[in-house]
């Protein structure tokens, strides 16, 4: 089965030794390698294995561009996205300026209300005390004027009690009688 061939080998002594290489049909195993890569290389080609492995390239070069104009497109959405929060946001900005200077505006109007609502209350309480004071002076007075009166009258009757007796109130009481007749 296999035709051992001699080769000669001189080795770094300068003798000469023999090995037989095994071969098959005179193709020696390198041979055999070479022929079998031939028959592979040809079955590749014969199978159209480029053609597919170039089809098959092409398809995920084709993925890569979807999927990089899908890359693109939603950048552009997010840029889009992003230009109108920051005009919502300038916006917000805009009017939480303006609901401040408002809020501060209301504060000075209720602040000045609550000075004139305190100052008409102060002038109310202190309407209320004068009022309460001249009340009190006039009932100060009144109750002056009843106890005076009622000294008067107890003076008045303690001195007509010790200078008039029964003999002065007869004169009196006589004029009376005579103009009561009159009136009639």
């Amino acid at each position: 089965m296999a035709d051992a061939q001699p080769q000669s080998l001189t080795a770094a002594t300068g003798t000469t030794e023999l090995h037989h290489e095994p071969s098959a049909l005179g193709i020696t195993a390198p041979g055999f390698v070479a022929l079998s890569m031939l028959v592979v290389i040809a079955i590749v080609i014969w199978k159209k294995v480029p053609a597919m492995i170039a089809r098959m390239l092409d398809a995920r070069i084709a993925t890569i561009r979807a999927q990089l104009d899908e890359a693109s497109r939603l950048r552009a959405e997010a840029e889009a996205q992003l230009a109108q929060a920051k005009a919502r946001n300038a916006a917000s900005a805009g009017d939480a300026a303006a609901i401040i200077a408002h809020a501060e505006a209301e504060a000075k109007l209720m602040l000045a209300k609550a000075e004139s609502d305190t100052a008409d209350l102060v002038s109310r309480r202190q309407k209320m005390a004068e009022d309460k004071i001249a009340a009190a002076e006039r009932g100060a007075i009144a109750e002056v004027r009843a106890r005076a009166a009622d000294a008067a009258a107890r003076a008045a009757a303690a001195i007509i009690a010790d200078k008039h007796d029964a003999a002065a109130d007869k004169p009196l009481v006589d004029r009376t009688i005579a103009g009561l007749g009159r009136l009639n």
